[in-house]
């Protein structure tokens, strides 16, 4: 049901009161209701592309959320991962990786670099102009999230928390506030705009045919990001905490970071195993010291690659990673961090959201 908004004639207070759903809306929900969750989706896209709604927008989350939730009902029994690009660049001198611009990825070439450099750094993959709007519009979801906080709802999407089909919950979101970060899918038009940038630079076949599976990304893994030069950083790989997973980060920077704000220190090599976690020097179970991380980077060493708006680095949950700041640094970074993964190994109590 959608609900437009009326007022109390006794106390003047705006209350909901049911609307009927667009056509287009009605016609999803009659896919969702014959199990064609992936049409549904597609019509909603192609509606919203010709004329923008948060109707539209919050109705395509919900669905895909039920999507995500068909696909850890039916996973693949045997995913495999492509053969590997018997060719891979040579790494950048600077960023001590592979370089490579959105034309030329494969799902080949990303494995290759994934096994030969532990992550693929791709220059362009959204335009810099829109990433530098999807970074004010990351700005003014905060400020939206403080006015709807405070009770005034939000008409257009920027913040609207999702609440995921039973039994999936999202529990306490402060700590994403404090870190300086609203869930991708607390936003439902931002959401929109970065999934069809994914799509637009080719990511959704590309992904898949990585994963050998069509993924979800988990909502609770998937973050829009501002990072002030003051936030400090902590030594870590994912896989440490979210279990045996299939998964791919796509880390999208939306403003020029590295040298003017805070970027990503990367050991840029594959690591087969997770390090040493919870050694002298950290305060989490599963932080891993600079000592551990300087021996994991070997000769290599420890670099802190500069991107600038719409520059993406894509690793795995073996990769060994922190924020890279300095409070001397001028400027915050604006980023997005989005977790995909393969439903036949999906990590517990995550919320799937189908790509």
């Amino acid at each position: 049901m959608i609900f437009g908004r009326r007022k109390d004639e006794q106390s003047g207070a705006a209350v909901a009161e049911p609307k009927a759903a667009s056509p287009e809306i009605a016609k999803a929900r009659a896919l969702v209701g014959e199990g064609r969750h992936f049409e549904a989706i597609d019509l909603l896209n192609e509606a919203n592309r010709r004329a923008r709604s948060n109707a539209v927008e919050v109705e395509l989350r919900r669905i895909r959320n039920l999507a995500g939730m068909t696909l850890l009902d039916d996973p693949p029994t045997d995913p495999r991962h492509p053969e590997p690009a018997t060719e891979v660049p040579a790494p950048d001198p600077e960023s001590k990786l592979p370089e490579i611009t959105p034309s030329e990825l494969t799902p080949e070439l990303l494995r290759a670099a994934m096994l030969e450099n532990g992550a693929l750094l791709i220059r362009g993959l959204m335009d810099p102009a829109k990433a530098e709007r999807m970074a004010a519009d990351i700005d003014h979801s905060f400020e939206v999230r403080k006015q709807v906080q405070a009770g005034t709802p939000d008409p257009d999407g920027y913040y609207d928390e999702l609440d995921p089909e039973p039994p999936f919950i999202i529990g306490e979101r402060s700590w994403i506030e404090e870190g300086g970060g609203v869930l991708a899918v607390d936003s439902p038009r931002l959401l929109f705009d970065m999934l069809e940038s994914f799509e637009e630079a080719g990511l959704r076949s590309v992904i898949e045919a990585y994963l050998g599976e069509r993924p979800a990304i988990s909502a609770q893994k998937c973050t829009l990001r501002k990072a002030t030069p003051d936030v400090a950083g902590a030594w870590h790989q994912d896989g440490a905490f979210l279990g045996e997973v299939r998964a791919l980060n796509v880390w999208l920077s939306l403003s020029r970071c590295g040298d003017v704000a805070p970027s990503m220190d990367v050991v840029p090599r594959r690591l087969d195993d997770f390090v040493a976690t919870g050694t002298e020097g950290t305060f989490l179970d599963f932080q891993v010291s600079q000592a551990v991380a300087e021996e994991a980077a070997g000769e290599v060493g420890i670099v802190r690659p500069i991107f600038d708006p719409g520059d993406a680095l894509l690793f795995d949950d073996l990769m060994l990673h922190q924020t890279g700041s300095d409070p001397g640094m001028p400027n915050p970074r604006y980023a997005i961090e989005s977790w995909f993964f393969g439903p036949s190994a999906y990590p517990a109590n995550y919320v799937p959201i189908a790509f």
